[in-house]
């Protein structure tokens, strides 16, 4: 009964961010102000705005309007009810489990956003990075731990900037490095680091097989960045174990 109450808890939560993602990328409050159809500007009313199933009731189509909505909606929606789902599954500890909330929502904005856009923010990135320190510090990890995962992606990647004068990575996805080491501390920030870059690799070699992609062509790093940092809050140090097994 309990997993129901957090996959529904979920699907609220992924609505919220799908209005925080939207309104950040128009600008505007995403803490005050109605719901509106993007396409009318129509206020939504309550039962337009049930999480997962309004889309599914009004045939993916402004009840005003006949627009269409974006399956954006129902996939955040479904992805964070999911994140929260196997969150509450891994994590014993109740505060263990908020804070992994806390990242998660974060990581998915980021996800998302770059998906879309290919652009990480600032605001959002740098709330991330303070949320990080912050949180991890009060549950009682190293600063000097999380210090140095920060800086070694950051470092990284800043590298990798001068050196492509701006060509290979974004200066958004060099401030997303501190918030990875923020959030996951050494040495799990180099476990996400490896998984971002074994993942984009695998999805862009897919993408040119597929004729979708060239060589050349841009991909949303970020995407594979925050979906490696998820995936090392959970799973890293069994990763990091069957990998020095292995080599070892």
């Amino acid at each position: 009964m309990l997993a129901v109450l957090i996959f529904i808890l979920g699907l609220i939560f992924g609505s919220f961010l799908n209005a925080v993602i939207f309104r950040l990328k128009r600008n505007e409050q995403f803490i005050r102000g109605r719901s509106k159809c993007l396409s009318c500007k129509h206020n939504l009313a309550w039962q337009d705005l049930i999480p997962l199933f309004s889309f599914i009731f009004l045939r993916a189509k402004c009840r005003y309007c006949k627009a269409k909505i974006s399956w954006q909606y129902p996939a955040v929606e479904l992805a964070t009810a999911l994140v929260f789902l196997i969150g509450y599954w891994h994590y014993l500890n109740l505060t263990d489990y908020s804070v992994y909330l806390v990242f998660s929502c974060f990581l998915i904005i980021i996800f998302v956003f770059d998906f879309k856009y290919y652009l990480i923010l600032d605001k959002v990135s740098l709330s991330a990075l303070m949320a990080a320190f912050v949180f991890n510090f009060l549950l009682g990890y190293s600063a000097i731990n999380l210090l140095i995962g920060a800086l070694a992606v950051a470092g990284f990647f800043l590298l990798q900037f001068v050196v492509s004068q701006g060509a290979w990575i974004g200066g958004g996805d060099l401030r997303l490095g501190l918030v990875m080491g923020a959030m996951l501390g050494w040495p799990m920030a180099l476990v996400a680091l490896s998984l971002a870059y074994l993942s984009g690799a695998a999805a862009g070699l897919i993408l040119i097989v597929f004729k979708k992609k060239r060589f050349n062509s841009q991909l949303p790093f970020g995407t594979f960045l925050s979906l490696a940092t998820w995936v090392t809050l959970l799973w890293g140090e069994k990763i990091l174990s069957w990998y020095l097994n292995t080599m070892l």
